[in-house]
Order: C-alpha cells, then sequence, then structure tokens
C-alpha cells in the first residue's frame, strides 16, 4: 500500500480536528487548515467565535475571558486532540500550542510531535525520499 500524499494527511488532520471542535466546543470553524512542518503540525481554524463571544469581544474585558475559557476547553480535551493526532499521523504529540484571535476569529494551534513526518512519509523537498536517509 502506498504512503499517503502530504496533502492527504493535513486533509484528513483538517477534518478530524473540524469534527474535534463541534464535538468538544460546540461549534465547528468555518474553516480548517493543516500544514505539515518536519515535526510540526500548524493548524489555522477560521471562524471560530459563536455569536456570543464575538458580542462579548466588543469589550475589552471580554478578549481576556474568551481567551481563558477557549484555553481551558481545549486543555481539558488535549487528550482527545492528542488522539486524533497519533491515529491519523502515527506520531505522538509532545507539546501543544495555541492562540485565539478575538479580532479576526481566528485559532491557531501548533503541536509538535516525536517524529519528522516529512522524513517519515517521504516527503522531504518535495520528492519522496528513502526514510534511512541522512
Amino acid at each position: 500500500m502506498a504512503e499517503p500524499t502530504r496533502g492527504e494527511v493535513e486533509a484528513a488532520l483538517a477534518n478530524a480536528i473540524t469534527q474535534f471542535e463541534k464535538d468538544q466546543m460546540g461549534r465547528g470553524p468555518v474553516e480548517t487548515r493543516a500544514f505539515i512542518i518536519e515535526d510540526m503540525i500548524l493548524v489555522r481554524l477560521r471562524g471560530v467565535l459563536t455569536p456570543a463571544e464575538i458580542k462579548l469581544a466588543q469589550n475589552p474585558d471580554g478578549h481576556a475571558l474568551i481567551k481563558q475559557l477557549r484555553r481551558q476547553l481545549l486543555e481539558g480535551s488535549r487528550p482527545l486532540l492528542e488522539e486524533i493526532v497519533q491515529q491519523t499521523t502515527g506520531g505522538r504529540v509532545v507539546s501543544l500550542h495555541t492562540d485565539i484571535s478575538v479580532k479576526t476569529s481566528e485559532r491557531v494551534i501548533i503541536l509538535t510531535l516525536t517524529d519528522n513526518l516529512e522524513e517519515r512519509f517521504g516527503w522531504a523537498n518535495g520528492r519522496k525520499v528513502r526514510a534511512d536517509r541522512e
């Protein structure tokens, strides 16, 4: 069986993370894009704020409240997100970093993994390479 392409894995991650957001946050983003960069996954979610959060974001105190609430919700669901990443990529999550913009209704999630996925799947430099190449 052939190894999946970068686009296939990134699309699978984006779809799984969109479903995660729907299941865990009660609402999915308008758009999700995932990018694999060596041993990192960068996820950009657009249109993540609920109508209530958009209204709350009009007040400076609301900014901090939204960020704190979203951070705590993600931390509470982190084991599920890590499982999604492991099932989709085979890599184990080492760390997770996130921030949300109440101005643009975007969230970014950066996950670092134990493995360099570009090397594992042979995507280095946009071409297939042998996994044992140094």
